[in-house]
């Protein structure tokens, strides 16, 4: 049987080329730590990190490398961002399509007195930029934004609620869990406070790696959600206050760093803009055919205009559920059913509760593996 994934917005599959090697070769030929020890081995990891946050600084235009933080994941990164800077009495504003790495967060903080306001997007999951204005108050303190949606695609206006961000003086943080790697994401134009990113989706590199970039304005503004050891100013119990050991306590995932190092320079040769038309190009094929299908009713756009390669499939007439098993049992292709943890999303797409069969194509996925998939779509829907 085939095995065709089609699950790349939950985490890419596979990996850049060397990605895998360059995990292996830290952890059978280096093994050492970083900002622990003065001995010769420690240099080239740290080399490795460093040219790390050097090759994503310029993947977001971003110009301050030490201002670029590791986590373990885009979850992380968020916690990080939001627990650190809102506080009781502080309100902000985010998107009726936000995955729960932010609300889930803002719902806790929320018992604390911190307010959040969310603006309502369309059926198809755009947003009217002018409509942050009327949830602004005068504690308004930050707009916390998904960059495209992890359930159908839709790309949100971050240019034009970056300029508000500024001409209203509120900070403003940018989800990249689906774009980054994808599509061009620059720190500057976007006038972004903080951008979060994960490594094992767009940027091809393995589970476990992530982060966030933050303008020197944020991060003197945030405490840091975890303190501990740095390796340096060990004689003090306080925590650094200069960056990026504010932020970065404990060991970090180096076998992971080597493994996002190494998908960062694939894409560096690849180019991203050739990466999205590939997947946009995919997404096409499998859209037009899909409205050929009767009962597959597609959440968001119509079209690859203003969108991603994720498509979410609901098929009113049958189980969501068993339509995403019997595609994987008799025909191999890996998807995900369900909610996605974006409730709101699906409340907003109206496809709650029911959820969808998530379709996402990715960098590696071929025209002839999409043509199995609606052939593997339709034949499911006539067999069950």
């Amino acid at each position: 049987m085939k095995r065709i994934y089609m699950d790349n917005g939950a985490t890419s599959y596979p990996k850049a080329p060397g990605v895998g090697d360059a995990v292996k070769r830290y952890i059978d030929d280096i093994g050492c730590n970083v900002n622990r020890s003065g001995y010769l081995d420690t240099f080239s990891p740290e080399e490795i990190v460093f040219e790390t946050r050097e090759m994503l600084g310029s993947l977001f235009n971003f110009g301050t490398p030490e201002n670029i933080i590791f986590t373990m994941n885009i979850t992380q990164s968020l916690n990080f961002l939001l627990k650190g800077l809102l506080k009781p009495g502080d309100h902000c504003i985010v998107s009726s399509m936000e995955h729960n790495a932010v609300m889930r967060p803002l719902m806790q903080l929320q018992k604390t007195g911190v307010d959040f306001s969310r603006v309502q997007c369309d059926i198809r999951g755009q947003m009217n930029p002018s409509d942050i204005y009327k949830c602004i108050k005068d504690n308004t303190k930050a707009v916390i934004l998904t960059h495209a949606s992890n359930v159908c695609g839709t790309i949100l206006p971050v240019h034009d609620i970056g300029k508000i961000c500024s001409e209203k003086d509120l900070f403003f943080i940018i989800d990249t869990a689906q774009t980054a790697g994808i599509l061009d994401i620059d720190f500057q134009e976007l006038n972004a406070d903080a951008i979060a990113f994960t490594g094992h989706k767009g940027l091809l590199g393995p589970q476990g790696t992530g982060g966030f970039l933050i303008s020197h304005r944020l991060a003197h503004t945030i405490d840091s959600l975890i303190c501990g050891g740095t390796g340096s100013l060990s004689e003090l119990e306080e925590q650094p206050d200069y960056m990026p050991d504010k932020f970065e306590s404990g060991t970090m995932n180096l076998p992971g760093i080597f493994g996002l190092h190494a998908a960062l320079k694939y894409l560096n040769k690849t180019g991203i803009d050739a990466i999205r038309e590939k997947e946009l190009d995919l997404a096409g094929r499998f859209i037009n055919e899909v409205k050929n299908i009767k009962n597959a009713n597609m959440a968001g756009l119509e079209d690859t205009d203003g969108r991603t390669a994720v498509i979410s499939l609901d098929f009113p007439d049958r189980d969501n559920a068993e339509i995403a098993h019997w595609l994987d049992k008799q025909y191999g292709i890996k998807t995900r059913c369900g909610l996605h943890c974006a409730p709101s999303a699906h409340r907003t797409l109206d496809t709650f509760p029911r959820g969808t069969v998530r379709f996402s194509p990715g960098h590696f996925n071929t025209r002839a593996e999409i043509e199995y998939v609606i052939y593997a779509i339709n034949r499911t829907l006539k067999e069950l």
